[in-house]
């Protein structure tokens, strides 16, 4: 197997796996394989967090928002693996109640990954509401 396939493959098990407890109320696969060395970020949907207290706030908070996902599906779009960093990018698609009120939205998810002790962590995270232009609405809904 190369690096790209290992870090597919890691992707599509342990990262995934992780997201959807996220969705359904439990943080820590999440946290787990977030870096424990600076820097990190988020730029999310929702909030933003820079370093491991505001990461480790963020996480709780979006732990406690969310329950019950029906639905998550990561639509890998583009990634690459370059000797010990690498980056995913796609679009998020999840259905689970937020503070109790079921929703289902789209974002996407760009995050950037460094290898610490052989294994991957994320260290970047940018993650926004898809929209729909005029046009392109317009051509969806023709």
């Amino acid at each position: 197997m190369t690096d790209r396939d290992d870090f597919l493959a890691w992707i599509e098990t342990a990262l995934y796996k992780a997201e959807l407890a996220l969705h359904n109320g439990d943080p820590a696969p999440r946290r787990a394989l977030w870096s424990r060395n600076e820097p990190v970020s988020v730029l999310g949907a929702w909030r933003n967090a820079y370093g491991q207290d505001e990461l480790n706030e963020l996480f709780t908070a979006l732990g406690n928002s969310f329950s019950n996902c029906t639905s998550y599906v990561f639509e890998l779009q583009a990634y690459d693996v370059v000797s010990d960093m690498a980056y995913s990018a796609g679009l998020e698609h999840t259905s689970a109640s937020v503070d109790g009120e079921p929703r289902s939205y789209s974002l996407r998810a760009t995050q950037v990954y460094r290898r610490e002790g052989g294994e991957w962590k994320v260290a970047h995270r940018h993650g926004d509401t898809v929209t729909v232009s005029v046009g392109r609405q317009r051509e969806v809904l023709l």
